[in-house]
């Protein structure tokens, strides 16, 4: 199995892990599905979240990636977790509702928007202290991805708009983060996934106002 985990092809002078060039495909495929609202967002996602969860312990799997970054690996247990959720969410959605779209996009109440930045606030100084003490690459940056990251996936469970925004402040952040790190790929994939997430904002606006205004768009209804 030692291969599995050395796997790499040499970019630029950089040993770069097979792992983390398909995990992150993956995790856009997973992405686009979402993006569709299409159930198998969530288990193609955690497919991903097992492969990159390998990755970003280096140093604990001894790969040519040696830097620890605990918030990013710690990041895909849970979003493994809150995808068992969502999953669960999408398909009962589908089985209760009269479309064939597992969730409609809506914007997030007053109460949740409140609830959300709480958590994320509670959850930013938990994971900020407890990273820190772990000695994770960049502390303060890796608790806002992990926490961040939580709150999106939350979010695209719940069907909020909100949470495409989330996403674009996470990558904002992580490109530098994984760039001084040397994740060359994840950076490069955050980079796609910001604008795709503004896409994807985007698409999921229009099809509230849809909804809302109670006039069919058959494109947008296609991606569903």
């Amino acid at each position: 199995m030692g291969w599995l985990l050395d796997a790499s092809v040499h970019v630029l002078g950089a040993d770069i892990l097979w792992r983390e060039i398909i995990g992150n495909v993956i995790g856009l495929a997973s992405a686009v599905l979402g993006m569709g609202r299409r159930t198998a967002a969530w288990p193609v996602g955690m497919v991903a979240n097992v492969l990159l969860f390998t990755v970003f312990l280096g140093g604990v799997f001894a790969t040519p990636q040696d830097t620890d970054l605990y918030g990013q690996a710690g990041r895909q247990v849970l979003f493994f977790a809150v995808s068992a959720y969502g999953w669960w969410r999408w398909q009962q959605n589908r089985r209760t509702g009269s479309g064939a779209a597992a969730v409609v996009p809506r914007w997030a109440t007053g109460r949740e928007r409140l609830g959300l930045l709480l958590a994320g606030a509670a959850g930013l100084l938990v994971a900020w202290w407890a990273l820190t003490r772990l000695g994770s690459y960049g502390p303060l940056a890796d608790a806002w991805i992990f926490v961040g990251s939580v709150l999106a996936t939350y979010g695209m469970a719940r069907g909020y708009l909100e949470f495409w925004l989330v996403w674009v402040a996470v990558d904002a952040v992580g490109v530098p983060l994984l760039l001084r790190a040397g994740y060359y790929p994840s950076a490069l994939l955050y980079v796609v996934y910001g604008a795709f997430c503004l896409w994807g904002f985007v698409t999921w606006l229009r099809l509230r106002r849809s909804a809302v205004s109670g006039v069919g768009d058959p494109a947008l209804e296609s991606i569903g």
